[in-house]
C-alpha cells in the first residue's frame, strides 16, 4: 500500500522592488508629528508617506483629466455666443 505524501502548503509571498528613492529633510516638528501617525496607523513612517503620495497620485490624475487641454483652444471667449454657432 502506497502512503500519500502530504507537502505543506506555503503561503504566496510576493516582493516588490522599488527602483526609485528620495530624500527628503524635514522639520522636526513635522517628523515627529509623521512617526505619531504612522505609529497610530501600525507601520512605519516610510510606508505612510508611500500611501500617501500613491492616493495623492490617483486622487489628482483621476480628478480633472481634461485639465490636460486647458488653455489649448484659441479663439474668442464667447464663440458659442456669436451669431451662426449658436443652435437656438
Amino acid at each position: 500500500m502506497t502512503k500519500a505524501r502530504l507537502t505543506p502548503i506555503r503561503p504566496l509571498v510576493k516582493l516588490i522592488s522599488m527602483s526609485q528613492s528620495i530624500t527628503i529633510r524635514i522639520p522636526t516638528g513635522l517628523s515627529g508629528w509623521l512617526e505619531e501617525q504612522a505609529t497610530r496607523e501600525g507601520t512605519t513612517p516610510q510606508r505612510l508617506v508611500r500611501a500617501k503620495l500613491e492616493e495623492e497620485r490617483k486622487h489628482t490624475s483621476a480628478a480633472k483629466p481634461f485639465m490636460k487641454l486647458a488653455g489649448a483652444v484659441t479663439g474668442p471667449r464667447n464663440l458659442s455666443q456669436r451669431k451662426g454657432f449658436s443652435k437656438a
